[in-house]
Parts: structure tokens; sequence; C-alpha cells
């Protein structure tokens, strides 16, 4: 306890004092005419039809982890935090997705994705089936199968694209591809028995089979892919990582072999490989670069591990070739095992390099033709608050004291979770600790040893064409159907023709009034 007031005062200290400019009402008066301006000038809505399509998926990235991460990202630039605008800010369409699965009223990543990229609702831990399908009985796989927006837009021509910081076949890249009552079947060596021998197929096989010319595949899961006990190419004495197979099958060579003879495919397993590729001369990408999930970014090896930038970088350059666009899912899977874990750093941390991955994409299309949809599949049961002063950092302390204990509390708390933590009967006392460690475990109201998802809505951010359409409050299941729409892939593409049309109308309207023709039309 006789730490407590010194910290306060070191953190007072630090607590950046706010900008000057801020005391004038005009600069407040400003800002609200500026933001005025450019709402008025949403009425000219982008019509177009979406060459491309970007989704960015912040697994678990909840409202109040949105709201942190925009604090973390201005003070990591040295600023207050709190005023610092995000890339996803600045999208000019915000709606609301209700969350729930089929028979859960607080959600898992796997009913959720199937919802966000397949267009209907279904049951937890289930992947690119129906809710007819049950969890983990293998018979009700066959005949409710559902397809993705990523195999929509194959089928159109684009060249498509998943990347991840968790492995390739977790729940969120696996409703792109693959059709599983069971979203843990990473490979056969985790499937039961009576599921292998009716006939049902682990993921790692169906991203390799499902849908055999995604051009871009890029995260972790590199020990699903070789049969059990093969040494993992990096950590050779770490059986861990060894490979899980037990049909035999190196899916990494499958892979390769499935492509045509005249094409580029290139399997890479590290930062190095990746980076001394050239995207033009490159058609097929698989990259896998951990056995398992890929490293937190605050512990992320910087030689030898990709950031989640640097992946996305590359494949924009590769699937942007296509002249027909493209589709690609980018996955901020970590921010969610952060707050599993209770550490709100390192979830928070990957929250902030996602927003970074928005703006390099942006960067490298156009907002004239290419739909850029941010969401999360889910929410978690953290928190901030206890009345912090402006530009406190965000990983510091409450400036007052429990009422009950007299001990000091950091802002950053959750609602359950590894983090509960009693020492001689009492609360830990966390003025005794270093809670700005990357991996300290903010400390929870309900021991658990793994943090829940909330139950809340999340943010739906996006811009360019048909954004507009997103908009109020919607079930999540109706974001694909928004973005296939938008690209004329799916079911809804019968306007794709009359734009079309359209546009060459006006085209020949403009030719034959130059040339002093009237048009009859």
């Amino acid at each position: 306890m006789r730490w407590w007031p010194l910290l306060l005062v070191i953190q007072l200290a630090m607590a950046q004092s706010f900008p000057e400019r801020e005391k004038k009402p005009e600069y407040w008066r400003k800002q609200a005419q500026e933001t005025l301006t450019q709402a008025l000038n949403l009425q000219k809505l982008n019509t177009k039809i979406a060459k491309n399509v970007i989704m960015f998926l912040g697994d678990g990235m909840g409202v109040p982890t949105v709201t942190a991460t925009r604090i973390l990202k201005g003070q990591l630039d040295g600023k207050p935090g709190e005023e610092t605008v995000l890339e996803m800010d600045k999208f000019p369409y915000v709606a609301l997705a209700k969350t729930y699965n089929t028979n859960a009223q607080v959600p898992d990543s796997a009913g959720t994705a199937t919802a966000y990229l397949c267009g209907v609702k279904a049951n937890e831990g289930t992947v690119g089936v129906s809710a007819a399908a049950v969890r983990d009985q293998c018979n009700t796989t066959k005949g409710n199968e559902v397809d993705s927006i990523l195999k929509w837009a194959k089928n159109e021509g684009k060249s498509v694209g998943v990347v991840t910081t968790t492995r390739v076949n977790h729940a969120t890249p696996s409703a792109s591809y693959a059709h599983s009552v069971n979203r843990d079947w990473y490979s056969d060596n985790e499937m039961p028995k009576d599921a292998i021998e009716g006939g049902c197929k682990d993921i790692a096989w169906q991203l390799m089979y499902n849908i055999p010319d995604i051009e871009v595949i890029m995260g972790g899961g590199r020990k699903y892919m070789f049969p059990k006990n093969t040494p993992d190419v990096e950590y050779p004495k770490d059986e861990r990582a060894n490979g899980t197979r037990q049909d035999g099958l190196n899916l990494t060579q499958v892979w390769k072999d499935k492509k045509p003879s005249n094409k580029a495919a290139h399997y890479v397993w590290n930062r190095q490989q990746l980076m001394a590729l050239k995207p033009q001369d490159v058609d097929y990408l698989l990259g896998l670069f951990e056995p398992g999930d890929l490293v937190y970014e605050l512990d992320r090896n910087k030689t030898t591990d990709p950031s989640l930038l640097e992946m996305v970088r590359v494949a924009i350059s590769i699937l942007k070739k296509n002249p027909k666009g493209f589709f690609l899912l980018v996955e901020g899977g970590r921010i969610d095992h952060g707050h599993h874990e209770g550490k709100a750093k390192q979830a928070l941390h990957e929250a902030v390099q996602m927003d970074l991955a928005i703006g390099l994409a942006g960067d490298m299309t156009s907002e004239e033709d290419t739909l850029t949809v941010v969401t999360a599949d889910h929410s978690h049961v953290f928190t901030f608050g206890g009345y912090t002063h402006r530009g406190t950092s965000i990983f510091g302390l409450a400036p007052s004291l429990s009422d009950i204990d007299q001990r000091p509390f950091t802002s950053i708390l959750y609602g359950n979770g590894p983090g509960y933590k009693l020492v001689d009967g009492n609360r830990e006392n966390v003025s005794s600790i270093d809670y700005t460690q990357a991996s300290y475990q903010a400390q929870s109201a309900v021991p658990l040893r793994q943090e829940t998802h909330g139950g809340e809505d999340v943010a739906v951010f996006a811009k360019g064409p048909m954004a507009h359409l997103l908009h109020g409050v919607h079930e999540q299941n109706y974001i694909p159907h928004v973005m296939a729409y938008a690209s004329c892939v799916g079911q809804n593409r019968n306007h794709c023709k009359s734009s079309s049309a359209g546009h060459s109308t006006a085209s020949l309207t403009l030719l034959f009034s130059v040339l002093g023709v009237r048009l009859i039309l």
C-alpha cells in the first residue's frame, strides 16, 4: 500500500495535459463544421460496381476494444490518445451487427464466421454449414453445406485470398472454404474415428481440395499440413510443432501439385522467403509461418516472422493483377487470443497492427472501385473505466482506490478470466507488481481459465461502392450479401447488367451528342 501514493504521482506526471487549442470553443466548432460538411457530401452515393472487396475481421474486436485501440495508437505516437483517428474511424458508413448464433446468445467465432462470410446464421462451433447441421455429428454435414463470398467471387473469375494471424484452418478463415460440424477438426488427428469413417474431412484437407485455386493463403498452421511426427522445419526439436496428419499426406505438396504447370506457385515458411518474392512473378502463394498461430506482435521475431502489414502488402500486390478484381479476407485473429488470456496489452497491440494494415490497403487501392468492410465477429467482456485522466496510459491505474479494500486498480478490467487472483485471501495489490508488462493478466471479477466472449453488437465500418448499404442495425449474415451485391457476385447480379447497360448508354449518348446526333432509345 505504501507504494500507491508514489505510483499515483508518477502516473499523473506521465499523463499528458490536453492540447491548449482545445480550450478555445472555436476549435470544436470548426471541427464540427468540417465534419458536417463531410456528412452532407455523403449524399453523393458511390453506386459503382466494386471491382475489389476487402474484408478486415478483428476477431473479438468489440467497441470497447476499438476505443482502447484508438487511445493506444495515439499514445504510441506520443499523443494523449483519445483524440486519435483510427483508419477505420475514417470510413464514412458505420453500422451495428447482431452477433448471436442460432443456438447461442453469446456467440463463438465459427458460427459468426459462417454468418458474415456465407450469409446465413449457424450454430456455434460449426463452419460453412447451416443451422440444420449439428456440432460434432458428421452425418448432419451433407446437404447442409453453404458456400462463402470467397467462392462466389471465385466463380466470377476474381482472384481471392485469405490472410490471418491465426492458423489458416482456424474458425474465421475456415468458413471461407470449408464445411465442418466441428471447428476444431484442424487435421484428421483431431477428428473422432466415427467422423472419419462417416466421410467427413478435416479443415486443412478441405483448404487444399474444396477451392484448390485460392491465389493467396497466409497465416499459421504448418503442423496440420504434414504427416504425423514429421519434425517442423523451424522447430525440429519441439515435438509440439511436429506434423499431426494421420493420413500421411503432405498438403503443401498437394497444394503445389494441384497448380497448373504454367503458373508460378510458391510455398514459403518465413519472412525472408516472403520478402524475396516478386509479386508480379507469383500466381499462387501459400505462406505458413508457424506450426500453430502466429506469434503476438509484441513478441514477434521481426527477422523471421512477417507482420500483418507485410502479408497484406504482398497479398494485394498479387491479387490486384487480375483485371476482374479480387476478394481478400484479412483477419486480426490474435486480438481474440489476447483477450481470452486476459492479456489486454497483447490484444490491443494486435488491433493497432490491424488498423495499420487497413491504412495500407487503402493506400494500395481506390475507394472508387474497392469496397472495404471492417468489423468483428464478436466482442469480449473487456472494459476500461475508473475516471482516468486525459492522456493516462491506457494500461495505467485508475486515480482512485477501491471502496472496500482500499487498493488501487487498473483502468482495464475483465468481467471474467484468468486475471482473478487472491493473495492471502485478498484481491491482489497491483501496486506491488509490474502491471505494464506485455503478458500481464488484468484483474477479472470471476475466475476462469479463459476469459469469455461478450454478447453485445459489434461495429461495422464501410467505405467504397455501395458502402451506404451498411447502415443502422443489421443481422450479421447481412454483411456478405452487401459485399456480393456491390461486387456483382453471388445471387444479386441482375442489377449489374442494368448498371453496365446504363454506363454504355451514357457513353453512347455523350458520343452522339459530340457528333451532333440524337440517340433514340
